[in-house]
């Protein structure tokens, strides 16, 4: 047998009955129907004005509305938007002011607001998906120089106030740190300096493993700038680790905790008096430190530098016969075929390749990577490549 249900509208009625009826107390109904008196005698008041229909649920949406927009203003507000339809709330807002009285004109936000609900916003033009590559997988460093891993440590400020920012790079398999660079900011141009004076030294890695930030790494899709860009055009692979997950550089992290503890807490007074102390607990790190992952030897005992020489000179790309290429200039844009396409300013002053792929289409290439899809029915940006790690 199933359960009798009873309606709220119901129960309502059976307690104002009761009420009128005298037999029961108040308080005895109140404690059976499980209500207060003030909403025993409410719902009785109701009952006596409307009867049974009024001990229905009523809306509970406000009857006036003190501060709506009032009909006419909506009116205005819509007509001025169809004679202008490239105008956003505020230059709508200051011509109502101008046209009409200033007392009583929507502001900004609600003049956003009905745009939006009548479907007038402009809002941002999304950028059309271009094609999607496969990043490989991140694997670890098979000997020196096989890869290297870079990072900025948190800025902190010395003694007398300055900030520094420091750069760290270090060899991936061997541990070996190679230099830590106090910045005044993270700037590309200061960085690929002091990547200058590392190549030089050192010579160049097979990679270069980083985050996503700046100067590394930029927010677009293909997370290059202008300093990823140079590392690519000396044949170095850059690989991105995914973001929000330091953990695949979790070497260099412990390096920077490690540096932070025993060079940085406190600091010195000066920026050139911390350079000092930060060189002096490098060598301290590679010649006599043991590292628990080399088997307690110290990373000098493994680094040797790379027979990749840094080129006095960087030639630019070429491209196989049948491609087209483009000389991207300084605000990132090429000519094409009397338009100007928007490719990137990690890519400025030198050339990009573009290869056939199907009719009015065309793959964007910087070197060996692909950074977009050009199609001639399109303007303004190309299609922008979106990278994804390899499972």
């Amino acid at each position: 047998m199933p359960w009798k249900t009873t309606h709220p509208q119901e129960q309502r009625f059976e307690l104002v009955r009761q009420m009128q009826s005298g037999q029961t107390s108040v308080t005895e109904l109140c404690r059976r129907f499980k209500v207060s008196r003030f909403t025993a005698y409410q719902w009785q008041r109701r009952y006596r004005a409307g009867r049974l229909k009024a001990l229905e649920d009523k809306s509970r949406r406000p009857g006036q509305v003190g501060r709506r927009t009032s009909p006419l203003w909506l009116r205005r507000i819509r007509r001025l938007r169809r004679q202008h339809k490239t105008w956003g709330a505020r230059k709508l807002r200051a011509r109502l002011r101008t046209c009409f009285a200033q007392k009583g004109c929507p502001a900004v936000a609600t003049i956003s607001r009905w745009l939006k609900r009548w479907g007038l916003a402009r809002g941002r033009r999304r950028s059309k998906p271009g094609p999607v590559m496969v990043r490989p997988a991140l694997r670890p460093a098979r000997h020196c120089n096989d890869g290297w891993t870079v990072d900025f440590k948190g800025w902190f400020r010395t003694g007398d106030g300055t900030r520094v920012d420091p750069l760290t790079v270090r060899d991936l398999y061997s541990r070996y740190g190679l230099r830590i660079a106090l910045l005044p900011a993270q700037s590309v141009a200061r960085t690929k300096k002091q990547f200058g004076k590392i190549f030089r030294k050192y010579g160049l890695p097979k990679r270069i493993r980083s985050d996503n930030g700046v100067p590394f790494g930029a927010g677009g899709p293909t997370g290059l700038t202008r300093l990823s860009a140079w590392w690519i055009k000396l044949g170095i692979q850059v690989q991105f680790i995914t973001p929000a997950r330091p953990c695949e550089n979790g070497s260099h992290e412990q390096f920077h905790r490690v540096y932070k503890a025993e060079a940085a807490c406190p600091p010195a007074w000066t920026p050139s008096g911390q350079q000092q102390r930060s060189n002096r607990w490098l060598r301290h790190y590679n010649e006599q430190r043991p590292h628990e992952a080399l088997r307690m030897k110290v990373p000098a005992w493994f680094y040797r530098k790379s027979k990749r020489r840094l080129p006095a000179t960087i030639k630019s790309w070429k491209y196989p016969a049948g491609w087209v290429k483009r000389w991207v200039k300084g605000n990132g844009e090429i000519n094409w075929r009397g338009q100007r396409r928007f490719v990137g300013e990690a890519f400025v002053n030198d050339y990009i390749g573009l290869k056939p792929v199907g009719q009015k289409r065309w793959k964007v290439y910087f070197g060996p990577v692909v950074i977009g899809e050009l199609r001639q029915s399109e303007s303004g940006a190309i299609r922008a490549a979106k990278y994804r790690r390899a499972r």
